[in-house]
Protein backbone atom coordinates (compact mmCIF):
# COMPACT_ATOMS: atom_id res chain seq x y z
CA UNK A 1 0.00 0.00 0.00
CA UNK A 2 1.37 3.42 -1.00
CA UNK A 3 1.99 5.85 1.84
CA UNK A 4 0.22 9.08 0.98
CA UNK A 5 0.62 10.79 4.32
CA UNK A 6 3.01 13.37 2.90
CA UNK A 7 1.53 13.56 -0.60
CA UNK A 8 -0.46 16.68 0.17
CA UNK A 9 2.61 18.51 1.39
CA UNK A 10 4.68 17.33 -1.58
CA UNK A 11 1.98 18.35 -4.04
CA UNK A 12 1.78 21.80 -2.46
CA UNK A 13 5.54 22.18 -2.67
CA UNK A 14 5.60 21.10 -6.32
CA UNK A 15 2.56 23.01 -7.54
CA UNK A 16 2.34 25.95 -5.17
CA UNK A 17 3.21 29.62 -5.82
CA UNK A 18 6.93 28.92 -6.08
CA UNK A 19 6.29 26.34 -8.80
CA UNK A 20 4.25 28.89 -10.78
CA UNK A 21 7.08 31.42 -10.52
CA UNK A 22 9.61 28.86 -11.73
CA UNK A 23 7.43 27.96 -14.71
CA UNK A 24 7.13 31.63 -15.67
CA UNK A 25 10.91 32.08 -15.50
CA UNK A 26 11.65 28.91 -17.48
CA UNK A 27 9.09 29.84 -20.15
CA UNK A 28 10.52 33.35 -20.37
CA UNK A 29 14.05 32.02 -20.79
CA UNK A 30 12.84 29.80 -23.64
CA UNK A 31 11.21 32.71 -25.47
CA UNK A 32 14.32 34.85 -25.08
CA UNK A 33 16.46 31.99 -26.40
CA UNK A 34 14.21 31.38 -29.42
CA UNK A 35 14.02 35.10 -30.26
CA UNK A 36 17.78 35.54 -30.09
CA UNK A 37 18.27 32.46 -32.28
CA UNK A 38 15.77 33.64 -34.92
CA UNK A 39 18.00 36.64 -35.59
CA UNK A 40 20.47 34.44 -37.47
CA UNK A 41 17.83 33.53 -40.07
CA UNK A 42 18.47 36.85 -41.82
CA UNK A 43 22.13 35.95 -42.37
CA UNK A 44 22.16 34.36 -45.82
CA UNK A 45 25.16 32.77 -47.49
CA UNK A 46 25.91 34.56 -50.79
CA UNK A 47 24.96 32.61 -53.88
CA UNK A 48 27.96 32.52 -56.20
CA UNK A 49 28.99 30.28 -59.08
CA UNK A 50 31.77 27.74 -58.74
CA UNK A 51 33.96 29.94 -60.92
CA UNK A 52 33.60 33.00 -58.64
CA UNK A 53 36.82 34.84 -57.96
CA UNK A 54 38.15 35.93 -54.59
CA UNK A 55 37.13 39.49 -55.42
CA UNK A 56 33.56 38.40 -56.12
CA UNK A 57 33.43 36.55 -52.82
CA UNK A 58 34.66 39.62 -50.94
CA UNK A 59 32.11 41.84 -52.70
CA UNK A 60 29.28 39.40 -52.01
CA UNK A 61 30.23 39.12 -48.35
CA UNK A 62 30.46 42.90 -48.11
CA UNK A 63 26.78 43.10 -49.07
CA UNK A 64 25.93 41.02 -45.99
CA UNK A 65 27.60 43.46 -43.58
CA UNK A 66 24.35 45.40 -42.82
CA UNK A 67 22.57 42.15 -42.00
CA UNK A 68 25.45 40.98 -39.82
CA UNK A 69 25.52 44.31 -37.99
CA UNK A 70 21.76 44.05 -37.48
CA UNK A 71 22.19 40.53 -36.13
CA UNK A 72 24.95 41.68 -33.77
CA UNK A 73 22.96 44.64 -32.45
CA UNK A 74 19.79 42.56 -32.14
CA UNK A 75 21.65 39.78 -30.32
CA UNK A 76 22.99 42.08 -27.65
CA UNK A 77 19.70 44.03 -27.38
CA UNK A 78 17.73 40.86 -26.66
CA UNK A 79 20.55 39.67 -24.43
CA UNK A 80 20.36 42.91 -22.47
CA UNK A 81 16.61 42.53 -21.99
CA UNK A 82 17.13 38.96 -20.81
CA UNK A 83 19.77 40.23 -18.37
CA UNK A 84 17.31 42.77 -16.98
CA UNK A 85 14.65 40.09 -16.64
CA UNK A 86 17.12 37.79 -14.88
CA UNK A 87 18.29 40.50 -12.46
CA UNK A 88 14.73 41.46 -11.52
CA UNK A 89 13.59 37.90 -10.87
CA UNK A 90 16.53 37.27 -8.57
CA UNK A 91 14.49 39.22 -6.01
CA UNK A 92 11.20 37.41 -6.70
CA UNK A 93 10.24 34.65 -4.30
CA UNK A 94 6.41 34.78 -4.29
CA UNK A 95 3.80 34.43 -7.02
CA UNK A 96 1.34 37.14 -8.03
CA UNK A 97 -1.34 36.82 -10.70
CA UNK A 98 -0.34 40.29 -11.91
CA UNK A 99 2.99 38.91 -13.12
CA UNK A 100 1.55 36.71 -15.86
CA UNK A 101 -0.13 39.28 -18.18
CA UNK A 102 2.72 41.77 -17.79
CA UNK A 103 5.34 39.11 -18.54
CA UNK A 104 3.39 37.74 -21.52
CA UNK A 105 3.26 41.24 -23.03
CA UNK A 106 7.00 41.60 -22.56
CA UNK A 107 7.63 38.23 -24.23
CA UNK A 108 5.33 39.25 -27.09
CA UNK A 109 7.46 42.31 -27.74
CA UNK A 110 10.68 40.28 -27.46
CA UNK A 111 9.40 37.65 -29.91
CA UNK A 112 8.67 40.39 -32.47
CA UNK A 113 12.12 41.98 -32.22
CA UNK A 114 13.72 39.72 -34.89
CA UNK A 115 11.23 41.11 -37.45
CA UNK A 116 12.02 44.73 -36.64
CA UNK A 117 15.73 43.92 -36.55
CA UNK A 118 15.56 42.35 -40.01
CA UNK A 119 13.59 45.35 -41.30
CA UNK A 120 16.10 47.91 -40.07
CA UNK A 121 19.02 45.75 -41.24
CA UNK A 122 17.64 45.79 -44.77
CA UNK A 123 16.70 49.48 -44.79
CA UNK A 124 19.09 50.99 -42.27
CA UNK A 125 18.86 54.59 -43.45
CA UNK A 126 15.14 54.75 -44.23
CA UNK A 127 13.07 56.68 -41.73
CA UNK A 128 10.04 54.41 -41.39
CA UNK A 129 11.99 51.17 -40.66
CA UNK A 130 14.32 52.94 -38.22
CA UNK A 131 11.44 54.68 -36.42
CA UNK A 132 9.56 51.37 -36.17
CA UNK A 133 12.64 49.62 -34.78
CA UNK A 134 13.47 52.31 -32.22
CA UNK A 135 9.83 52.74 -31.31
CA UNK A 136 9.45 49.01 -30.73
CA UNK A 137 12.54 49.05 -28.54
CA UNK A 138 10.98 51.84 -26.48
CA UNK A 139 7.75 49.86 -26.19
CA UNK A 140 9.70 46.77 -25.10
CA UNK A 141 11.73 48.80 -22.60
CA UNK A 142 8.55 50.18 -21.01
CA UNK A 143 7.10 46.67 -20.70
CA UNK A 144 10.40 45.56 -19.20
CA UNK A 145 10.18 48.30 -16.56
CA UNK A 146 6.66 47.18 -15.72
CA UNK A 147 7.76 43.57 -15.19
CA UNK A 148 10.79 44.65 -13.18
CA UNK A 149 8.66 46.76 -10.86
CA UNK A 150 6.24 43.89 -10.28
CA UNK A 151 9.08 41.44 -9.63
CA UNK A 152 10.77 43.80 -7.16
CA UNK A 153 7.66 44.94 -5.26
CA UNK A 154 5.40 43.29 -2.67
CA UNK A 155 3.97 40.69 -2.65
CA UNK A 156 6.44 39.17 -5.13
CA UNK A 157 9.76 40.44 -3.77
CA UNK A 158 11.57 38.42 -1.13
CA UNK A 159 11.96 39.72 2.40
CA UNK A 160 15.75 39.58 2.19
CA UNK A 161 15.99 41.77 -0.92
CA UNK A 162 17.98 44.95 -0.34
CA UNK A 163 16.37 48.24 -1.32
CA UNK A 164 19.62 49.52 -2.83
CA UNK A 165 19.95 46.47 -5.08
CA UNK A 166 16.34 46.78 -6.20
CA UNK A 167 16.80 50.47 -6.98
CA UNK A 168 19.96 49.73 -9.00
CA UNK A 169 18.12 47.11 -11.06
CA UNK A 170 15.26 49.48 -11.76
CA UNK A 171 17.63 52.25 -12.84
CA UNK A 172 19.02 49.95 -15.53
CA UNK A 173 15.50 49.56 -16.88
CA UNK A 174 14.85 53.30 -16.81
CA UNK A 175 18.15 53.93 -18.64
CA UNK A 176 17.06 51.58 -21.43
CA UNK A 177 13.77 53.46 -21.80
CA UNK A 178 15.59 56.78 -21.99
CA UNK A 179 18.11 55.48 -24.53
CA UNK A 180 15.46 53.91 -26.75
CA UNK A 181 13.27 57.02 -26.55
CA UNK A 182 16.26 59.17 -27.50
CA UNK A 183 16.89 56.94 -30.52
CA UNK A 184 13.24 57.23 -31.54
CA UNK A 185 13.33 61.03 -31.39
CA UNK A 186 16.52 61.09 -33.47
CA UNK A 187 14.99 58.69 -36.00
CA UNK A 188 12.02 61.04 -36.38
CA UNK A 189 14.01 64.26 -36.65
CA UNK A 190 17.49 63.55 -38.02
CA UNK A 191 18.31 63.94 -41.70
CA UNK A 192 20.17 60.62 -41.45
CA UNK A 193 17.87 58.17 -39.62
CA UNK A 194 20.72 55.67 -39.31
CA UNK A 195 22.15 57.89 -36.57
CA UNK A 196 19.30 56.73 -34.34
CA UNK A 197 20.76 53.26 -33.95
CA UNK A 198 24.12 54.72 -33.04
CA UNK A 199 22.44 56.79 -30.34
CA UNK A 200 21.50 53.59 -28.48
CA UNK A 201 25.01 53.84 -27.07
CA UNK A 202 23.54 56.55 -24.82
CA UNK A 203 21.96 53.84 -22.62
CA UNK A 204 25.11 53.28 -20.48
CA UNK A 205 25.48 57.05 -20.10
CA UNK A 206 21.88 57.36 -18.91
CA UNK A 207 22.59 54.55 -16.49
CA UNK A 208 25.59 56.38 -15.07
CA UNK A 209 23.59 59.61 -14.86
CA UNK A 210 20.76 57.91 -12.95
CA UNK A 211 23.28 56.28 -10.61
CA UNK A 212 24.90 59.65 -9.94
CA UNK A 213 21.55 61.30 -9.26
CA UNK A 214 20.64 58.46 -6.89
CA UNK A 215 23.89 58.89 -4.96
CA UNK A 216 23.30 62.63 -4.74
CA UNK A 217 19.78 62.10 -3.37
CA UNK A 218 21.20 59.65 -0.86
CA UNK A 219 23.79 62.15 0.34
CA UNK A 220 21.12 64.82 0.67
CA UNK A 221 18.86 62.40 2.54
CA UNK A 222 21.58 61.51 5.03
CA UNK A 223 22.55 65.13 5.53
CA UNK A 224 26.09 64.65 4.20
CA UNK A 225 25.73 66.95 1.23
CA UNK A 226 27.68 70.21 1.35
CA UNK A 227 25.69 73.24 2.39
Amino acid sequence: MVDTSDSGVELENRHGPEHALERLIFFSDAVFAIAITLLVIELHIPSLPETASDEQFVQALAYTIPNFLGFTIGFFVIGAFWGGHHRAFRFATHWSDRLLPANILLLFSIAALPFFTALVSEYGNKRVPVVLYCGWLTFTALLNVRVQRLATSPPVVGADAKAADIAATRRRGYATVLGAATATVIALSASQPALAQMSLISIPFYHRLLDRLARRRQRVGTGSAPE
